[in-house]
């Protein structure tokens, strides 16, 4: 006999497990990141900027997988600390273009513990941990790619 409501079972759920490992690994990034006075989403702000110095607010968005009203908040709130400018663009100022500050090149020292710190707390092999890291991007850039088709009128 089937269970026509087996699909519904959360053990049976890929969503499940993705979401309390999400909300698992946030909590052990916050001490870590509470001493670099950083949020998690602040962080991954923090180190698209630390690796391109300056980028513009829509591609940071894009990289990020966020959208623009998640971001304006978080690097209000960078800028408050120091950490980055805002500026128009000069050729085109519809653009922001969002650049390290000397503080916030600074703290990518600081940040540096951060990785090693996080790896220790999950015991995966190198090669579940690339195993992982694949499966997840092929889903996010499936995910991306979605975004990219024209939109139906």
């Amino acid at each position: 006999m089937t269970d026509k409501y087996a699909s519904l079972r959360l053990k049976n759920q890929l969503c499940f497990p993705l979401y309390a490992v999400s909300n698992m690994i946030t909590r052990k990034y916050k001490p870590l990141l509470d001493s670099l006075d950083l949020t998690y989403t602040q962080y991954i702000v923090m180190m698209v900027l630390w690796e391109q110095k300056q980028v513009n607010e829509k591609l940071l968005c894009k990289a990020l997988c966020l959208k623009s009203n998640t971001v304006a908040p978080l690097l209000k709130k960078l800028k408050d600390k120091g950490y980055i400018n805002k500026d128009k663009d000069k050729s085109d100022e519809r653009n922001i273009v969002i650049t390290l500050t000397k503080s916030g090149e600074k703290l990518q020292d600081k940040a540096l513990c951060v990785p090693q710190s996080m790896a220790k707390e999950f015991h995966l092999s190198k090669e579940e941990a690339a195993f992982l890291y694949t499966v997840l991007y092929k889903m996010l850039d499936q995910e991306l790619a979605l975004d990219k088709k024209p939109q139906k009128p």
